[in-house]
């Protein structure tokens, strides 16, 4: 795909999304449920769509939020619901809505004080922590699209468990939305805005404070505050702005924050690759910013809008690749938390790099690979199987400094505060701990391109098997393995992945795009890249 021109630009004012339109549609559209791209559809990260494409509209959240409350009745979940929004525009309307339903069925609702933002992490966190001890179980709802454009509304349920629900519960809610709207929204009931707000059950709370003080227990703050290093922090205009001043305070660090008030049109955005405006903290032409100024700080790093990803600027090298942050915290928290089990094992997505495995092996750590989606990490978090989790587009997790669990979501603040730890821990960034992998395991070159493909050529990808692929080689080597099913828990990828023993490649069709993905790494170079990724076409192209 050939660069925009805006790319790793300061966003035109001409692109810039129309609020008011935005909130006006929102309120004022109606879904056609004959049509399937303006139904509810939960993806990997719950349900995404924009009010100016009828595809995130009250009606939508109406009757997402009842779908919610009828699940909490069958599945017996009684304790208080934590709900947190970000600051995209269609995000503040969207609470409202859900308020207005969530009150009417008589559920505790905690609310951040005052329509404050809250990150996907502590949302996690709260959950967790309510649940030690507690008889009832509480769940929580996420509303945020994540890193989207700014025209974008996302809602996300996130179960006892305290992580993004599986698959059967998403099913189970989609298919009783679809129900509800299609039957008119007959089955919701709400109150006012002024009654819900008056009512017992929605209690204002403060997530800032029981969540910034735990840090301590999952970072060692105190050497990151005594080092007095210099750090950048972008809070990407996101739900974590309060966060990093409250941060910064309490535990003294030299930190400066930049974009930490409110714009959600984020017009101080830098224009992603294809041009548009999307908060993607893993990506060289967003955070062309804060690249800029990485020789004024130690150590900076940025977060996407709801703060469950990461982005780590050194001044050895710039943005890292997430992939490389990832094999670098891996490495470095297997040697530096004396507490944890020599057992723990390692979670990773199958098209995460191969670093991953070749640290791990050195580490003698067994890694679990599981299908795109930080749903699979959570049950072996849980259990005390992994030490840490992590997906190659930024998203990770890991334990406390004792073993339990932290969090069953995506931290991206336990993560960019790892890298300061690293940094002061060792005297060296997380850039110059990758160099120092490279130079033990192979430099692998990894990349992620898209190709075109229809609905039909979307459902041939997603129902492959092995059986599928004739091919004996991949670029010159023997393929080693042919994989449908992830390795660490068989659950079906819903795309394919090849494997040979210095590159492989995976596909998987856009839920949400007419395109599919290819994800390739060599380590070897350009060239070997370049042929996996040509060979990988022409077996699809086979397949069509």
């Amino acid at each position: 795909m050939s660069l925009h021109p805006y790319a790793a630009k300061l966003a035109p004012k001409t692109i810039l999304v129309n609020i008011s339109e935005l909130i006006s549609a929102y309120y004022t559209r109606t879904p056609d449920t004959a049509n399937s791209s303006e139904c509810i559809s939960f993806g990997t990260s719950g349900h995404r769509g924009s009010s100016l494409k009828n595809s995130f509209n009250e009606t939508h959240i109406l009757a997402v939020t009842q779908a919610v409350c009828d699940y909490r009745k069958y599945a017996g979940i009684d304790g208080p619901l934590f709900i947190g929004m970000d600051t995209h525009a269609l995000s503040y309307p969207a609470q409202i809505s859900a308020l207005q339903v969530l009150a009417a069925n008589k559920i505790e609702v905690y609310m951040a004080k005052d329509f404050a933002y809250t990150p996907t992490p502590v949302i996690s966190h709260a959950i967790l922590e309510y649940n030690k001890n507690a008889n009832a179980k509480s769940d929580g709802i996420v509303i945020t699209p994540s890193h989207n454009p700014p025209s974008d509304g996302g809602f996300k349920y996130n179960t006892p468990h305290g992580g993004p629900a599986d698959t059967d519960v998403t099913g189970w809610i989609e298919k009783r939305s679809n129900a509800i709207m299609e039957d008119g929204l007959k089955d919701v009931v709400k109150l006012s805005l002024k009654d819900a707000l008056k009512s017992i059950h929605i209690k204002q709370y403060d997530y800032v404070t029981p969540y910034v003080k735990d840090l301590e227990n999952v970072i060692d703050m105190k050497s990151i505050a005594t080092s007095g290093i210099k750090i950048g922090a972008d809070a990407m205009g996101g739900s974590g702005m309060a966060y990093y001043s409250a941060i910064k305070e309490y535990y003294g660090l030299n930190m400066e924050i930049f974009h930490d008030t409110l714009d959600s049109t984020f017009s101080f955005m830098h224009c992603d690759k294809d041009g548009k405006i999307r908060m993607d903290c893993s990506s060289p032409y967003a955070m062309a910013g804060l690249v800029a100024m990485k020789d004024n700080f130690d150590i900076a790093f940025g977060n996407d809008t709801d703060f469950d990803r990461h982005g780590i600027v050194t001044k050895s090298v710039g943005l890292m690749n997430p992939n490389h942050y990832l094999s670098v915290a891996i490495n470095y928290l297997a040697q530096n938390r004396p507490q944890w089990s020599k057992n723990l094992s390692i979670g990773k997505t199958l098209v995460s790099s191969s670093m991953i495995d070749r640290v791990a092996s050195d580490l003698d750590k067994k890694v679990i690979e599981v299908p795109v989606g930080f749903k699979w990490f959570v049950d072996d978090l849980l259990q005390g199987k992994i030490f840490f989790c992590g997906e190659e587009s930024a998203g990770a997790s890991f334990l406390r400094k004792d073993g339990t669990v932290w969090s069953t979501d995506k931290d991206g603040i336990i993560m960019n505060l790892l890298a300061a730890e690293i940094l002061t821990k060792t005297g060296r960034d997380p850039g110059e701990h990758y160099q120092e992998l490279t130079k033990k395991f192979g430099a692998p070159i990894y990349a992620r391109i898209d190709a075109p493909a229809n609905d039909e050529q979307k459902k041939i990808l997603k129902n492959l098997s092995p059986d599928d692929v004739k091919e004996q080689t991949l670029a010159g080597e023997k393929i080693e393995a042919i994989l449908t099913n992830a390795p660490g828990n068989n659950a079906p990828i819903g795309g394919l992945k090849v494997v040979a023993k210095n590159g492989w490649f995976a596909l998987r069709p856009s839920g949400t795009e007419d395109i599919y993905k290819i994800y390739a790494e060599s380590f070897l170079d350009e060239e070997h890249l370049k042929a996996i990724q040509n060979e990988a076409q022409k077996m699809v192209a086979k397949l069509f």
